[in-house]
């Protein structure tokens, strides 16, 4: 299948967010596509028993891209993080550091590696890149971040796209009050 609409809500966490002492991360995407009449949804995660918020999230933005393209050879992606770090870097920076040879105009670009793979997987895909304020009850966002967390808390990983668990979480949330008017399949309707 070429040109399939893949929705992802990714965000990352570092317990620390110290690269000079021990600071776990884990980052996490939530990946939907249409499936027919309903949506199929699948949840990725990863850790490091060393890293910043910054690695992780670009290193979560590469397997998330890479999983994607295992599924299908080409994707429009609208990819959603809480990172102005990630989003400003693919949207507005990238151009830039790129014609200088991955430098910054002042130096040597932080996490040069990490750019130049997520440009390279990235450029597989047609991708949307759009930044949500971080806990700012954005749903999404929201299950993607406790993903994050627990990632980094357990040092679990996925390895691989595994079914998702947000069907479940966000009736957990509605049992709480929270979220009851939210449609889940919303932005994937209207774009397919």
């Amino acid at each position: 299948m070429t040109g399939r609409f893949v929705l992802v809500h990714a965000d990352e966490s570092c317990l620390g967010n110290d690269s000079t002492k021990a600071s776990r991360g884990g980052n996490a995407a939530l990946i939907e596509a249409p499936a027919g009449d309903s949506v199929a949804r699948w949840d990725f995660y990863e850790c490091s028993p060393q890293t910043t918020n910054n690695k992780m999230a670009l290193a979560g933005a590469i397997a998330a891209l890479e999983w994607i393209r295992r599924q299908w050879t080409h994707a429009h992606v609208r990819f959603v993080s809480d990172s102005e770090y990630l989003i400003k870097g693919m949207t507005e920076w990238i151009t830039g550091w790129e014609a200088r040879g991955w430098r910054r105009k002042t130096g040597a670009l932080e996490n040069s590696d990490l750019w130049q793979k997520l440009a390279q997987v990235a450029a597989v895909h047609t991708v949307d890149w759009r930044w949500v304020r971080g806990h700012n009850e954005h749903v999404k966002n929201e299950y993607a971040n406790a993903l994050a967390i627990r990632a980094a808390e357990r040092q679990d990983r996925s390895n691989g796209l595994v079914p998702s668990g947000f069907d479940t979480w966000l009736a957990q949330q509605r049992a709480r009050g929270k979220f009851v008017e939210f449609d889940p399949d919303q932005e994937l309707h209207e774009r397919a």
